[in-house]
């Protein structure tokens, strides 16, 4: 059964997510945004092969160490194909909030409902073009990992490249308040939710 731990990277609290499957030993890294030595140190702590780096978005907080980790791990760090645009103006993002540039990984094509080590990938447009949240099955039953499309009590901005309200409120309603009310919500940003406080409660949109 899988495995995760999560914490915050980088200046902006970016959480990246480790999952892991301990009978197989392999697992993957979702949004590795900064601070590559400590998410090696951690997986090597934990003892796991990461077999593929997975990106929800392609926004430099959440993606800043995969170029990194991509050399080290020799392993590839899958997009959805509507962000590639994003990884190519990284400069750009990096420059408006006034943090130093950070390499680009090369990305390979993430599609909606591609399984990756037991997680199921769910496009969900909005926040950016390419918005991807992960769905597995954990010890604790199923989780989420939602990137920056849901948080507790809140969504994803939509003012930033590639946003758009309409999406991102249609992938909310239609691709995750029609799971389960007990999955567990790991979001980009904060603390942990779930779907059915989210959907009951979140005062951008409700079920």
């Amino acid at each position: 059964m899988l495995r995760f731990e999560t914490f915050p990277v980088g200046p902006i609290s970016a959480n990246c997510v480790l999952v892991w499957d301990p009978e197989l030993g392999t697992g993957v890294v979702v949004d590795p945004g900064e601070e590559a030595g400590r998410i090696r140190g951690r997986v090597a702590d934990l003892g796991f092969r990461v077999t593929a780096i997975l990106q929800t978005h392609a926004h430099f907080d959440h993606l800043g160490a995969a170029k990194e980790l991509q050399d080290a791990w020799r392993c590839p760090v899958l997009l959805h194909p509507l962000d590639t645009y994003l990884v190519e103006t990284l400069d750009m993002q990096t420059g408006l909030f006034g943090m130093a540039p950070v390499p680009a990984p090369v990305t390979t094509e993430l599609g909606p409902g591609e399984v990756h080590h037991g997680l199921r990938t769910l496009h969900t447009p909005g926040h950016t073009p390419g918005s991807c949240c992960f769905l597995g099955e954990f010890d604790q039953g199923p989780v989420l990992i939602s990137g920056d499309t849901l948080f507790q009590g809140g969504v994803g901005r939509t003012d930033l490249w590639g946003g758009r309200w309409d999406q991102l409120e249609a992938s909310i309603r239609r691709e995750l308040y029609t799971l389960e009310d007990r999955t567990l919500v790991l979001p980009g940003h904060g603390p942990f939710t779930t779907i059915g406080e989210e959907a009951e409660a979140n005062p951008f949109v409700t079920r």
